[in-house]
């Protein structure tokens, strides 16, 4: 965990099941104001998933969609471009979330494959040891999946799988989503007021 608040992320999607998620951590990470940007790259395949599970009508106007809003603070950025900011290590990126992870883009990390941006952005943080959190969506596991987080772990990445908690007793699927974005955001060192505090 950084010493201080991370100021600028990197926020990716791929294509696993859990949309809803994604669309939760966005929304918080619009709101804080320790946050002042935000780099989101979505793959072609999370375009497709985020359609059917979201019912968002095409690429255009992406983000108004998913936020209900424009976001002067959130950028995306084009899966298939591979020279843009988050590409460098010499961009101040703080930290990357990749979530939901498909075990595809999982493989792709693990390996050092960096083809397309999200695995670029993914291999910068590595590289220059930041935080890099793979928010795994799969079951059930094959051993190659296992060997795939292994080697991000032992890389330096931070498996966080896509795994709701219960026993705060959320009523509804938004209070689960946002519990799991501010769980996730806390780990990277902004831990949100509404976070759920267990006291035993």
């Amino acid at each position: 965990m950084p010493n201080h608040p991370p100021q600028n992320l990197t926020i990716a999607t791929t294509g696993a099941s859990g949309a809803f998620f994604l669309k939760h951590l966005l929304l918080t990470v619009d709101r804080d104001e320790r946050i002042t940007a935000v780099n989101f790259i979505a793959s072609d395949s999370a375009l497709r998933v985020m359609a059917e599970e979201l019912e968002l009508k095409g690429r255009s106007k992406l983000l108004p969609q998913l936020l209900g809003k424009p976001s002067p603070k959130i950028k995306e950025q084009s899966n298939a471009d591979i020279g843009a900011n988050v590409a460098s290590g010499s961009y101040p990126a703080n930290a990357m979330i990749v979530i939901p992870c498909s075990v595809g883009t999982l493989a792709r990390i693990a390996n050092g494959i960096a083809s397309h941006l999200i695995e670029r952005a993914a291999d910068v943080c590595l590289k220059e040891k930041r935080p890099l959190l793979l928010c795994v969506r799969e079951t059930p596991l094959s051993k190659i999946h296992i060997r795939n987080m292994y080697r991000a772990v032992d890389a330096g990445a931070t498996i966080f799988p896509l795994i709701p908690a219960y026993y705060f007793h959320p009523a509804t699927l938004d209070q689960m989503a946002q519990e799991f974005a501010n769980r996730v955001l806390a780990h990277i060192g902004l831990p949100q007021p509404d976070a759920f505090r267990w006291k035993g």
